[in-house]
């Protein structure tokens, strides 16, 4: 078995001991090391494979340069983004099989922003000091494994090493699994994983398309749609992990534009449209906000004249009335505009979600009718729009919402496929399509999705 090389990230002048110790564990066990020192002041503990003038220069500025007048806001964003250049490339060429990190608040912000920068799957551990307490701006949707170093890593000690010895073992370990996750770009006729994006107001849904998409040979993968989920679905689409999408839930758009705690990023909704990835959209959970309060079940009074519910006793959801669902749909007919075709938007006009359906808390038909007209005339005439007379969770609504899907990837896969969406002609901004699935209504709370719990989000 080749060995596998084990990139460690490191200020070699503070933490080249450290470092030392590390490469001399990963030889143990079987991997090699290839030290990046990060460093740019002071004389480096141990030698580096890849030395800071090398990192500098890769990262646009000569280390003479930032050694002249060497501050840490101008030195930690040359020597990050040189560091990510150089081990891009190595991981591309198959020479880094993963990467180790060492560092305090500033070496635990130079560390991630190499490795966010990384493919998913590349095994990535950071040994920080900081890593007990919110490491969101670390992680950010990478798959980074923080590892707590409880003591500061100034020095080795029996406590140190114990520590430095299982990180070793962590990368090691990780860079001997044989599951291999395939981002390289499809052969014709393969099967592309499926991203589905999800709300608690949608889970029966959500569940059922998964089961659905099984059956006809499809594996997917779920995104709960709360900012960090619709980047990293997008982001692992960029790195070709995705290769269709179901977006099912578009709360992440309502929460950027009114200040929502599941806020999307300015490119959530426009990946998959310039990739020409196959999509279906569906506004799901779009109609509320999720707006985390100070003090529990207390209704800030920005919101007293707004239809809500309490998602749980900290956060509120507000229904958007009919004015603010118009400025949520123009935004989402912006974001869509790149989109080139392969796409179906279908709108549930009995309801986006289990708290918008009729006899939920937040069901609003005449606010329903605006956002979706507006949506309609906004979205650009490469989308084809199905309209139909059932909620978000209806089982029919979803069935035809996965065979949809499943018809243009197989389309794209040059195969006719056993999947017949065509339930009736959609028409642009006109009503339903006739046939079964215009016709069918939602059981209320009679049926089977009806019968699950408002109280979910």
């Amino acid at each position: 078995m080749a060995k596998k090389k084990i990139a460690i990230l490191a200020t070699l002048d503070t933490k080249g001991a450290e470092a030392q110790f590390l490469k001399q564990q990963l030889k143990k066990l079987g991997s090699k090391a290839l030290i990046v020192d990060l460093g740019v002041l002071g004389e480096p503990q141990c030698a580096a494979d890849l030395s800071r003038k090398e990192v500098a220069k890769a990262g646009g500025t000569a280390l003479a340069a930032l050694v002249k007048s060497p501050t840490r806001e101008a030195a930690a964003p040359v020597m990050t983004a040189g560091a990510t250049a150089l081990l891009l490339k190595k991981v591309a060429a198959g020479k880094v099989h993963g990467v180790i990190g060492l560092g305090g608040l500033q070496g635990t912000a130079a560390c991630t922003g190499v490795m966010r920068a990384l493919p998913y799957g590349l095994p990535k551990v950071m040994v920080s000091t900081v890593a007990s307490g919110d490491t969101s701006p670390y992680v950010g949707v990478s798959d980074i494994t923080m590892m707590f170093s409880v003591g500061d890593i100034l020095g080795l000690n029996a406590f140190m090493r114990k520590v430095l010895a299982n990180a070793a073992g962590a990368a090691h370990g990780m860079a001997q699994v044989k599951v291999a996750l395939d981002q390289k770009k499809r052969k014709k006729g393969e099967r592309p994983l499926i991203g589905i994006s999800n709300l608690g107001v949608l889970t029966q849904g959500t569940m059922l398309a998964q089961e659905l998409f099984a059956k006809a040979g499809y594996e997917t993968i779920v995104f709960h749609a709360v900012g960090t989920g619709g980047r990293a679905m997008e982001r692992m689409m960029r790195q070709g992990i995705i290769g269709a999408v179901f977006d099912y839930a578009m709360g992440e758009i309502s929460d950027a534009l009114f200040q929502g705690l599941r806020a999307g990023d300015a490119t959530r909704l426009t990946v998959a449209g310039e990739m020409g990835l196959p999509q279906v959209l569906v506004p799901g959970g779009s109609e509320h906000l999720g707006i985390l309060v100070s003090v529990p079940n207390q209704l800030p009074d920005r919101w007293k004249d707004h239809l809500h519910v309490w998602h749980n006793p900290v956060v509120l959801a507000p229904r958007l009335n009919a004015e603010e669902l118009r400025t949520v749909a123009v935004e989402i007919g912006k974001r869509l505009q790149a989109t080139r075709g392969d796409a179906v938007l279908m709108l549930p006009k009995l309801g986006t979600g289990r708290y918008a359906m009729p006899g939920g808390p937040l069901n609003d038909p005449a606010g329903d009718a605006v956002y979706f007209e507006t949506l309609k005339q906004g979205v650009p005439p490469t989308i084809e729009i199905v309209e139909r007379e059932l909620h978000a969770e209806d089982p029919a609504f979803v069935t035809e919402a996965v065979e949809r899907l499943i018809a243009l990837i197989e389309k794209g896969r040059g195969r006719k496929g056993d999947a017949k969406p065509g339930r009736g002609k959609a028409k642009r901004g006109g009503a339903a399509g006739g046939g079964e699935g215009g016709r069918r209504r939602a059981k209320g709370d009679g049926g089977k999705a009806a019968k699950a719990t408002a109280g979910e989000a």
